[in-house]
């Protein structure tokens, strides 16, 4: 008498419960990833506009020497004077915008230092050339 197993081992597999992680893995990617924030400094890059710009006054130029001195408006000063110096020139009720000229050899901690006071007085900023 011969006895046949009924029960056979398949070799295929399900696709359709893999898809749906993957969508829901995609989904909650996509989420999360607008919660980013795309831009930590505000920093006004170069680019066409719909709207002309309206310019009210002529910004505060800052400059960077190649061994990182300061001067804003051709006057020299340290940091902590430039930190008082842009709060000064914000607290007087004004719109301010600020252009910011490194020298080519400066190191980028000190862009950054200036671009980091900017952002804290909410100040908006442009790099330029270093003249």
């Amino acid at each position: 008498m011969g006895i046949k197993k009924k029960s056979k081992v398949s070799a295929q597999f399900n696709m359709s419960s893999l898809t749906d992680i993957i969508f829901l893995l995609l989904i909650f990617f996509m989420l999360t990833s607008s919660l980013i924030i795309p831009n930590a400094l505000n920093l006004k890059l170069p680019g066409k506009s719909r709207v002309p710009p309206t310019v009210t006054q002529k910004p505060t130029n800052i400059s960077i020497s190649s061994n990182g001195n300061y001067s804003i408006n051709g006057k020299r000063l340290n940091l902590v004077n430039l930190d008082k110096a842009i709060k000064q020139i914000k607290d007087s009720g004004r719109d301010v915008s600020i252009t910011i000229a490194p020298h080519p050899r400066v190191a980028n901690e000190h862009v950054v230092a200036v671009l980091d006071i900017a952002f804290r007085y909410r100040v908006e900023t442009v790099l330029t050339e270093y003249r």
